[in-house]
């Protein structure tokens, strides 16, 4: 018996060639070609940062060349301590002309900004009604000054008639009493003579000080009232006068050191800018509290103001010189503060700058005292400092600047500055 021939499979497996690892040599110059980029890129990055980082370290400017700075020698001097404020002009005296008695204003008599002295006419009031007023009082006056000088008359007769025993003392009594009444009633007309007498001056309206008058506010022709709340005119004490200004508290030592001494202290008034000097003062006192919310102390300075330089509440620059000391000064942008406190930029002679602790002392607008750290002579750098660092190359203001040779600027040049460019022998 035969076995069952066993069926062909649907599908026939076809053969392929199974893939080759990559060698062993192209994994490792693969791996060594990403260690040269990397070690490039590195390389290339520590180069730029290495460039950036050389001027400001090393030279002090921008591609290789120095910073120019300013700079200022160390001097000796002696210093002026001074105090600089903000002062207010006040004048003396400021007089509103306010009318003693009421009617019409008949005469105007100054010209508005006029200067005018103590005593001067301004203008004057309708005279005749107070004089009127006048001679009323001063018949009452007469009438009364001669009953009483009957009534003493009289008395003197009784007394006369009470020697002889001849009148009652009653009578001498009554009639004395009369004459003291009557002469109470003169002392009362000779009061209200005075009043009328003074109203009648009061129609002339007169300067109490000499100054500066100002606008009229009032025309001739109208009424005015007694003690009106605007009056006719202000008048304003222009010289001298004052500048008020504020003082700090920890100089109130010097201060009352030198009035102590009785040498007055000389105070300027400056302008605006603190370019000129408006007039030259002297210091007249203190107030007599410090203010506790700036710890300040108000003073005034007495100025002769002859050019009328100085105006009422105008604002000027106040310097008031205290003392002098003798000390070694630098300008006041030659100082800078650090974490460390307060240093300078001391100029080497190889033009290279170092750092330098410093203590201040006083100091002006301009200069500032250096009480340690610096000698005099030595130049420090009073502009560009914050371009350059300890150690850094400098270069001065008004020194010729170095230009490098260009690279590949070798041999002959012609007359143009370009190199001769030799031909090539001919064979």
């Amino acid at each position: 018996m035969s076995s069952p021939t066993p069926e062909p499979p649907d599908t026939i497996p076809t053969s392929q060639p199974a893939p080759r690892p990559p060698s062993r040599l192209r994994r490792w110059l693969g791996s060594l070609a990403a260690l040269v980029i990397v070690a490039g890129l590195a390389g290339g990055a520590w180069y730029l940062i290495k460039r950036s980082n050389e001027p400001a370290a090393g030279r002090g400017g921008l591609g290789g060349a120095s910073s120019t700075v300013g700079h200022a020698a160390a001097r000796r001097i002696e210093l002026p301590v001074t105090i600089e404020a903000l002062g207010t002009v006040t004048p003396l005296a400021t007089i509103t002309l306010k009318p003693q008695v009421g009617g019409v204003l008949t005469e105007v008599l100054y010209t508005e900004g006029q200067t005018i002295t103590r005593g001067q006419l301004l203008a004057r009031i309708d005279p005749r009604p107070y004089e009127q007023a006048l001679m009323q009082a001063q018949g009452t006056r007469v009438r009364d000054e001669a009953q009483l000088e009957a009534a003493r008359v009289t008395l003197a007769r009784y007394r006369t008639l009470l020697g002889q025993d001849s009148i009652a003392r009653q009578d001498v009594d009554t009639q004395a009493a009369l004459v003291k009444q009557l002469e109470g009633t003169v002392i009362t007309d000779r009061a209200a003579e005075a009043a009328a007498r003074l109203n009648v001056e009061y129609t002339r309206i007169t300067a109490p000080v000499a100054g500066r008058i100002g606008l009229r506010t009032v025309d001739p022709g109208n009424t005015v009232t007694a003690n009106a709340a605007t009056g006719i005119a202000v008048i304003t004490q222009m010289n001298p006068i004052d500048v008020q200004f504020a003082v700090p508290q920890d100089r109130l030592p010097d201060i009352q050191a030198q009035l102590a001494k009785g040498e007055p202290l000389s105070v300027k008034a400056l302008d605006r800018t603190r370019s000129a000097t408006l007039d030259t003062g002297t210091f007249s006192t203190l107030d007599n509290v410090v203010d506790t919310s700036t710890g300040t102390v108000k003073g005034k300075a007495r100025f002769g103001n002859a050019a009328v330089t100085l105006f009422p509440s105008q604002f000027v620059n106040i310097q008031m010189i205290l003392r002098t000391v003798n000390a070694i000064v630098v300008p006041v942008t030659a100082v800078r503060t650090g974490p460390s406190g307060n240093y300078v930029y001391v100029i080497n002679e190889d033009r290279t700058v170092s750092m330098r602790a410093v203590k201040r002392g006083e100091s002006t607008v301009d200069e500032v005292a250096i009480t340690e750290g610096l000698q005099v002579g030595e130049n420090v750098v009073t502009e560009g400092g914050d371009r350059i660092k300890d150690g850094a190359r400098v270069q001065l203001q008004g020194d010729k600047p170095v230009t490098a040779p260009r690279a590949g600027a070798s041999g002959p040049r012609g007359p143009r500055g370009e190199g001769r460019r030799q031909r090539p022998s001919s064979p």
